[in-house]
């Protein structure tokens, strides 16, 4: 059998804690257990409990008043300590439950990473400051498999193929467009078709961009004779090309947001006319944080109308009319 020198303290409960800092700040049992919605009688209960426990009486009591114990105000310091460790982490618990605080893992390829997750994540944490997003630049060819690998809470990114692993909701469809310098031929089209491209030096960006242009071009057997794109790796690097008239570059509208300083001239693709469609990614089989949950609610409507106000002619919220194309 242990003795009181080796009894246990793990017993000791936040309860008893609580009676033990309430009587010592009011030097009353009455007046505790008012403060703490309990009889007189429960309080001195707790606080026996706890001086049995702990193996030492904690007040020194009698008829007319009661005081901490010399063994008392040693241990008073200790309880206290205690429960305030005990109201941060119900605070912390509130502010998970409630989604105010946690971490939240988010990727995105270039354009989106740098130039638009940056502001949302900016008006996000104005009404969760303690929410902590981080940024990974995620390549557009495995968006999907980050989250599917538990990589990433949430991904923002062009649409990919299915995967059982991660659901995908459209945020917003984008045209393809031609992105060409001011003074380029193209640049004096209101619209184009991918046939107008024939004989036309393009380059895009990245091996997805690469694919897209070949399925898109080949749709069309007018497109056939088409110049093959230059392939450079980043949308940054092609734009800069553009811009500088050695080429011109299709890719979506949306990447107007880096564009458009570069003084590049956005023309129209139709007939057949492209459609990206960029969507929110989680995952379908995990739960993920709080915090992640509020930021992807927060995040498609905050998206939907950066692009609406970014869009070169319509509303680029999923449309529930037949889609004539998209890659």
């Amino acid at each position: 059998m242990l003795n009181n020198d080796d009894m246990p303290l793990s017993r000791i409960t936040i309860r008893q804690f609580e009676a033990l800092v309430a009587v010592a700040e009011t030097l009353s049992f009455s007046a505790a257990g008012e403060r703490l919605g309990l009889t007189s009688s429960a309080v001195s209960q707790l606080v026996s409990e706890l001086e049995s426990t702990a193996g030492f009486r904690v007040f020194d009591r009698s008829t007319r008043r009661v005081a901490l114990s010399s063994a008392g105000r040693d241990f008073l310091g200790f309880a206290q300590s205690v429960l305030r460790h005990v109201q941060l982490a119900e605070t912390a618990a509130a502010d998970v439950r409630n989604r105010a605080a946690g971490v939240v893992r988010i990727g995105a390829p270039l354009v989106l990473a740098s130039a638009v997750l940056p502001a949302a994540v900016r008006e996000f944490r104005r009404q969760r400051p303690n929410v902590a997003i981080h940024i990974r630049d995620v390549t557009v060819e495995l968006t999907v498999d980050r989250v599917a690998a538990g990589d990433l809470d949430l991904a923002v990114g062009p649409d990919r193929p299915p995967d059982p692993a991660v659901s995908a909701e459209t945020i917003f469809q984008s045209p393809w467009v031609l992105w060409c310098a001011p003074d380029h031929p193209m640049a004096a089209r209101k619209t184009l078709r991918w046939d107008d491209l024939r004989g036309i030096t393009l380059v895009a960006a990245s091996r997805d961009h690469e694919v897209s242009v070949a399925q898109m071009r080949h749709s069309d057997p007018g497109t056939s004779s088409t110049t093959s794109p230059q392939i450079v790796e980043n949308i940054t690097t092609a734009l800069g090309i553009a811009a500088q008239g050695l080429a011109a570059t299709p890719a979506p509208a949306y990447v107007g947001v880096l564009a458009r300083p570069l003084g590049l001239t956005m023309r129209r693709i139709t007939k057949p006319e492209t459609v990206r469609e960029v969507c929110l990614y989680r995952p379908a089989r995990r739960s993920i944080p709080p915090a992640a949950e509020a930021f992807g609610e927060f995040l498609i409507p905050w998206i939907r109308n950066w692009s609406a106000e970014t869009s070169p002619s319509k509303p680029s919220a999923p449309s529930s009319r037949p889609r004539r194309k998209r890659y």
